[in-house]
């Protein structure tokens, strides 16, 4: 193990940290001019763009093409990561570090990846985000970096505990509370700026509509568009409020496909005018809340534009639609680069000066930073791209730095990350939104709450999917231990997401010794195990209580059981608040942010958006 101190600016035996002077003339004095403007506004205001410009100027070209960039790096120290960090950064990079990577392309921006080994915990959070600051800074007109992450709460989540760790977007589209989503930007936000984090891929613009979804899914709030665009105006201003700039995706919307873009090339099939009605509408209210950026799809939206080009590379789609009719003038970020759907039709060459044409300002991690830095600088060079194109992007990531004071200082302090990072406040807000989000759909015969004198015994069984943010899991166990907390006797058996028949046979035995048997299920489909593990639990006679662990829609899939409640995740947050509802402790409030069909009869309703039983 390396020492993580190495980035750290306040430990005895390093440099201590540039001051507050050196930053400012770093920045050549622009501090004063571009003090943090309001946080409704789209940018700064626009007589501060005169000082901006005059930074551009002395720009160098190639620092220019740098600062269109987005990079991942791997490890968990800006100057000395692990061997193994070193290698993969060698082998994908070209570089050792990330303050290699910063002094070789001037990258403008970079992005945590806990596989990358960027988020440990908190203190080294920070450290890093300090280490990757100074890197660039120390550079000849060193400017601050945007420092990015994918902390959409529920099941993606980059920084897990002991960080603050909310419901997701379906959890919380489910609890319906404009405040409750503002508070959780607000925290969220005031604990990722305290990490050196200050813009996060977040919150998920996209209306769900379709249930087979594999990529959208419970990360969007819900299926009303309405809806969906109040709870992302409502985390816009939190997030922003704590100095993070939020970011709307996946424009023009991601919310009806059955492919997902990671691996595949989804097309969208919605007309013009269900576009307007459905996908528009929650960028429009992210818009009007003055959002910071807006992240593009990798899908073919052919009533957009049919060129058959992804809407990352679109200039009828991202100038023609999202700057000129939606009037957007923030910062236009790409979906990752090194997603099949935006390789499908070009090489990893032309994607980035494509989607700088059609006008996008930040290019999101490209497969190799090498061919891609290249490639824009090469396409200035012959003229297909001129400078002022990207010195028009540039002002705006610089404006979106000058809102984020980070001109001021681009710093954080390990006392502020003490002081901020997973307080008992901010964890037990989180509880409480939680306790809003959980969803009773069956409760035959008054069931629930389970009593703890008639139903002591209490058998967990079900779905273990691995821990979706760094929550400590497995679902099963976190159920378990919720419930004895209560005052129950929880055992918990793991049986996974496709119990074998064996499997089954031992859940059905265990269950003979149990007053009530809670069942978390993940996904359930037609010809899925899970449904034969319910249907024998059922059998026994035990009272059986399911608990969809990610998708509503699988209580459509098990009509004998005879208790059912949406938990929209299975990280902790949610599995406590769906213990707390069984157990009695809490009156079940959420309401269905989505339909869910009849699995015989998909054009039918079974429950319609907004049921929710209550006690």
């Amino acid at each position: 193990m390396h020492d993580a101190s190495t980035d750290d600016p306040g430990r005895p035996g390093h440099p201590a940290r540039p001051s507050r002077r050196t930053v400012l003339a770093a920045t050549a004095g622009l501090t004063a001019a571009l003090a943090v403007q309001g946080t409704g506004t789209a940018h700064a205001a626009s007589h501060d763009d005169s000082k901006l410009r005059a930074l551009i100027s002395r720009m160098t070209l190639e620092e220019k093409v740098g600062q269109l960039f987005v990079m991942r790096v791997y490890g968990a120290s800006a100057t000395a990561p692990d061997q193994a960090d070193i290698d993969a950064n060698l082998k994908e990079i070209g570089v050792r570090t990330a303050a290699e990577l910063i002094a070789r392309y001037r990258v403008g921006g970079i992005i945590y990846f806990a596989w990358a080994h960027n988020t440990h915990d908190p203190q080294q959070i920070a450290d890093l985000s300090n280490g990757i600051q100074r890197a660039s800074l120390e550079q000849p007109r060193g400017l601050p970096l945007l420092v990015a992450t994918d902390q959409e709460h529920g099941i993606v989540c980059r920084v897990g505990k002991p960080a603050t760790l909310f419901p997701g977007a379906m959890a919380i589209g489910a609890g319906g509370s404009t405040a409750d989503a503002r508070t959780l930007g607000r925290i969220s936000g005031a604990e990722l700026r305290a990490m050196g984090i200050n813009q996060d891929y977040s919150p998920d613009s996209d209306v769900n509509v379709n249930p087979a979804n594999p990529v959208i899914g419970v990360r969007s709030f819900g299926a009303d568009p309405d809806a969906v665009g109040r709870l992302v105006a409502a985390e816009v201003r939190g997030y922003q409020g704590s100095r993070v700039a939020a970011t709307a995706k996946h424009f023009p919307g991601h919310g009806d496909t059955a492919t997902d873009s990671h691996y595949g090339f989804p097309v969208i099939t919605h007309s013009r005018e269900v576009w307007e009605q459905l996908d528009a509408v929650p960028f429009r209210a992210g818009i009007r809340a003055g959002i910071d950026s807006i992240m593009t799809a990798h899908i073919q939206f052919p009533a957009l534009d049919d060129s058959g080009d992804p809407a990352t590379l679109s200039h009828p789609i991202l100038t023609g639609i999202l700057r000129g009719e939606l009037g957007y003038d923030g910062v236009v970020i790409t979906d990752s680069l090194g997603m099949e759907g935006v390789r499908t039709k070009y090489g990893d060459d032309r994607v980035p000066v494509l989607a700088l044409k059609a006008g996008v300002d930040q290019l999101l991690n490209p497969p190799s930073m090498d061919v891609a830095w290249n490639a824009v600088l090469a396409a200035v060079r012959s003229g297909e791209l001129t400078e002022a194109r990207l010195d028009e992007s540039i002002l705006r990531i610089l404006r979106l730095k000058a809102k984020l004071g980070l001109f001021d200082d681009a710093y954080t302090t390990q006392a502020r990350v003490s002081r901020t990072v997973g307080t008992p406040e901010h964890l037990a807000a989180a509880d409480r939104i939680a306790e809003r989000t959980t969803t009773l759909l069956v409760n035959e015969g008054g069931l629930l709450p389970l009593s703890r004198r008639s139903h002591n015994k209490v058998l967990v069984v079900g779905a273990d999917p691995a821990s979706p943010s760094g929550t400590t899991g497995p679902p099963t166990g976190v159920l378990a231990a919720a419930l004895t907390e209560l005052g129950f006797t929880a055992t918990a058996l793991s049986t996974g997401t496709s119990p074998s028949a064996a499997t089954i046979d031992k859940a059905v035995a265990a269950a003979a010794d149990a007053d009530a048997v809670v069942v978390g299920t993940y996904n359930v489909t037609s010809g899925s195990t899970q449904k034969t593990l319910v249907e024998r639990l059922v059998a026994t006679g035990r009272p059986v209580i399911a608990v969809a662990v990610r998708n509503p829609y699988d209580v459509a899939q098990l009509p004998s059981v005879p208790a059912c409640l949406a938990a929209y995740s299975w990280t902790d947050v949610e599995l406590r608040a769906a213990a707390r509802v069984i157990g009695g402790q809490v009156d079940p409030r959420g309401k269905l942010p989505v339909p869910v069909q009849r699995a015989d009869d998909p054009t039918q309703v079974l429950y319609p958006i907004g049921y929710g039983l209550s006690y």
